[in-house]
């Protein structure tokens, strides 16, 4: 037998009021993560007053003695017309286009050497880590200076096979593959991040293919580089921001001159050429805006570009 009635009121959960104590613990919260910010905040204020003023500079003839004088757009013109800026771009877009894709091929082959479980791997990892944190010293770039020069070491290897070489720094045709040597051989830090990606690739993956008759350079392209392309992703930006703003290999390499002929004359030293040592700061200002501009292309196109070949677990 079914008894009917009156539907029974739903009942709604108690609403429970936040207490002055939760109050004040979610305060307190909130201000420890306020206070962590703070140093985000200063370098924020720090980088922002010198951003706008740059960006004012950049449409005036500024000598840092005298105050800045408002001309339009001279400096863009002037851009267009100076034929060092337009060789420094050509220098810094070979030594980019050269020293990345090989600094990144040798980062990866070394870490798959690594991944194979090896002993003493810790070792070999902070010995191959090592030069990336030296790389853009001064005083790394000193000793590459006096390794490739006229009486360095690999003109005494050459001449025990008979081989005479001049100084390979003042020479045109090989001081950019100086550089270049140098840049690679500072493969350690993306080597490190690409070993870390290559262990978190699932050996089953690895196991399956075998069993379907791939061999290892199947595996590799077939499943390695998919599954670690974000990381190359991450390190090509990454290497492809530093290469554009290379600055300290090319000034000591050339003690600030750029030579020879004009081979190492980076973008950056360039524009620290016209800003502190011809005091055309205006100018200096107008080239650091064209460098952002360049910069922010080049990334855009790399994210633009990675829908179509990086692969990202769904």
């Amino acid at each position: 037998m079914t008894v009917t009635g009156e539907a029974r009121p739903r009942l709604e959960p108690p609403t429970v009021l936040p207490t002055e104590r939760s109050r004040k613990r979610r305060r307190r919260r909130d201000l420890a993560g306020y206070i962590f910010l703070l140093p985000w905040f200063g370098g924020v204020l720090l980088t922002f007053v010198p951003f706008c003023i740059s960006l004012y500079l950049a449409f005036t003839d500024y000598d840092l003695l005298t105050p800045p004088t408002f001309t339009g757009l001279d400096n863009i013109t002037q851009m267009l017309n100076d034929t060092r800026l337009h060789n420094s771009l050509v220098v810094t877009f070979t030594y980019t286009f050269v020293s990345v894709p090989l600094s990144l091929a040798a980062a990866l082959g070394v870490a798959v050497l690594l991944n194979r479980g090896m002993r003493g791997l810790p070792l070999y990892r902070s010995i191959f880590y090592l030069p990336s944190l030296l790389g853009g010293s001064v005083a790394i770039v000193m000793l590459w200076r006096a390794i490739f020069g006229a009486d360095g070491i690999v003109n005494h290897v050459l001449g025990l096979f008979g081989v005479e070489a001049g100084s390979w720094i003042q020479n045109p045709d090989t001081a950019m593959g100086v550089l270049i040597s140098l840049q690679v051989w500072t493969f350690g830090s993306p080597m490190v991040i690409f070993l870390a990606a290559l262990r978190q690739v699932p050996q089953e993956l690895y196991e399956a293919a075998a069993v379907d008759g791939a061999r290892k350079w199947r595996r590799f392209v077939s499943i390695t580089m998919p599954m670690i392309s974000p990381v190359i992703f991450f390190n090509l930006v990454l290497s492809l921001i530093g290469a554009l703003q290379t600055f300290t290999q090319g000034f000591v390499m050339s003690n600030g001159t750029g030579g020879p002929a004009g081979s190492t004359m980076f973008y950056n030293l360039y524009l620290y050429q016209q800003g502190f040592t011809n005091f055309n700061m205006g100018y200096a200002s107008a080239m650091a805006w064209l460098l952002l501009l360049i910069i922010a292309a080049f990334t855009g196109i790399n994210f633009f570009a990675q829908k179509y070949w990086v692969h990202y677990e769904s």
